[in-house]
């Protein structure tokens, strides 16, 4: 880890980074004596000391990353966090909690039930589709906007919903249902870029969280969305389209006053109000 005289990381120094120098140091082998710092990657993804571990799996798992920073609240390092603290430390979990699902079978049924219903809730993933679940979403949220705020990089965020769908759980069944959501899911993944990223915020609801994505660029990949799931054409006989289409209402940090957005909370809800205009204007379409 880089760090400036004020003690604040300025960047770290990935093994890929290394890899890097190692293939420049057949060319020029005196490159080992330049400065450290010309070799980092800056603007290391960070997290406070006081956040929880859930927050440092959120973190890595959505930024694909092996090492975090732990800093204070000047932002000063304080220590690292590796892929084999987490790992380590989640396992750990695991066993406490597998301890307690025991006891809790030697006791009561009651017991057990609220053990599985507190395991429940500490599970990243939606089960039915496979994404990122509510839970996940809001710790990336978090701290996805706080990163945009310091290093001031806009982001944008995308409130998808699936037109009528009630109507196609009424008509074709709840089995249905849910296998139209995974067809959604997977136009959604094979449509957005690597850096984005997919929750399921609710019901027929997703997420879409687009890093360093101003408003113009947001609005040509959501534009492809509808667009790709409107051609893998599910039938949808109860929808004026014909076939399965949806909504879409974006928001993007850059374009709105941080005063009017001072959390990530409030970018939600502005999305959120978008999507409830696009419905209003017919459907299928972003607004």
């Amino acid at each position: 880890i880089i760090i400036g005289s004020d003690g604040i990381p300025e960047g770290i120094i990935t093994e890929r980074d290394l890899v890097c120098v190692m293939e420049k140091m057949l060319e020029a082998p005196d490159i080992v004596n330049q400065p450290a710092a010309e070799f980092m990657s800056p603007q290391p993804h960070t997290i406070q000391y006081d956040q929880s571990l859930f927050d440092a799996l959120a973190i890595t798992r959505a930024e694909k990353i092996r090492h975090l920073p732990v800093v204070d609240a000047q932002q000063k390092l304080v220590g690292l966090l590796t892929q084999t603290d987490l790992t380590r430390a989640y396992f750990h979990i695991i066993e406490l909690q597998r301890n307690a699902i025991e006891k809790a079978i030697e006791n009561r049924t009651e017991e057990l039930r609220n053990a599985n219903r507190e395991l429940e809730s500490l599970c990243m993933e939606d089960a039915l589709l496979g994404i990122g679940n509510r839970r996940a979403m809001e710790a990336d949220m978090a701290h996805t906007h706080s990163l945009a705020l310091r290093y001031q990089r806009p982001y944008c965020v995308a409130l998808l919903d699936v037109d009528f769908f009630k109507r196609y759980n009424d008509h074709y069944g709840h089995l249905a249902g849910d296998k139209a959501l995974q067809q959604v899911t997977a136009v959604v993944k094979q449509t957005i870029r690597k850096s984005d990223r997919v929750y399921r915020y609710g019901g027929e609801e997703f997420l879409l969280l687009l890093p360093d994505t101003t408003a113009e660029g947001g609005g040509i990949l959501i534009g492809r969305l509808l667009e790709a799931l409107q051609q893998s054409a599910t039938p949808h006989c109860k929808s004026p389209y014909g076939v399965l289409t949806m909504s879409a209402g974006l928001i993007d940090l850059q374009h709105d006053a941080v005063e009017d957005a001072p959390q990530w909370e409030d970018i939600v809800h502005h999305a959120d109000q978008a999507l409830y205009r696009a419905k209003n204007m017919g459907r299928n379409r972003v607004a």
